[in-house]
């Protein structure tokens, strides 16, 4: 992966962990927390979409892909912390 590939897979973790952290419960994490929770929201996002047979492509739906699985992480995480 090249540095250019490395900052904008950063960047899409960034702004898709801020997008969860607005929709969920209204701020973000940090650079480094939004990054963090980004980055396993699209690993989880790609997961669920395979799962449904969706397809994202492009940079809009990385963004999309990983802000769905960033929201289903933070409303896991939601879920734990409450039991």
């Amino acid at each position: 992966m090249s540095i250019t590939g490395l900052l904008i897979f950063l960047a899409i973790g960034a702004l898709a962990g801020w997008l969860a952290g607005i929709l969920t419960k209204g701020g973000g994490f940090g650079l480094l927390g939004n990054m963090i929770v980004g980055i396993i929201g699209a690993l989880i996002g790609g997961f669920l979409f395979g799962l449904l047979g969706l397809a994202a492509v492009g940079l809009i739906g990385s963004i999309v892909t990983a802000t769905v699985g960033a929201v289903v992480l933070l409303f896991l995480i939601g879920l734990v912390k409450k039991a």
